[in-house]
């Protein structure tokens, strides 16, 4: 079964790195955003199966977003990927419903490692 992901992320450079990060061994369709409310767009079109987003973005930041797609879908699996580390943010995500706060920068194993228990989430969903 091949999972739709969205990135969303202001930066080219980091999309990029996460793009290289996911497997591409057929099993995944990848989409891309470049702030918050592209993002949200791009999820209303796509209903992806896992979203990675920025927290810090120009237009509409990570947080909004991630409070307006679980407005959408309660059931979204979103992966916060930020700098930010603060514990108030991180508690705020996953508030908002966030599956799992990532520390940027990030590795292909890490991401491996994320997609394979979100992949577990999803099939305990259905």
């Amino acid at each position: 079964m091949t999972r739709k992901i969205l990135l969303v992320d202001d930066s080219p450079v980091a999309r990029k790195i996460l793009r290289k990060c996911i497997p591409e061994d057929g099993c995944f369709e990848i989409f891309e955003a470049s702030d918050g409310l592209d993002g949200l767009k791009k999820f209303e079109e796509i209903n992806p199966d896992i979203t990675f987003m920025d927290l810090t973005m120009p237009v509409m930041d990570g947080m909004e977003a991630l409070g307006e797609i679980k407005k959408r879908n309660k059931d979204a699996l979103v992966i916060i990927q930020t700098a930010d580390t603060q514990i108030k943010s991180v508690f705020m995500a996953m508030e908002l419903g966030a599956f799992m706060v990532l520390k940027k920068p990030i590795s292909k194993d890490s991401i491996k490692a994320v997609l394979k228990e979100a992949d577990g989430a999803l099939q305990t969903e259905r």
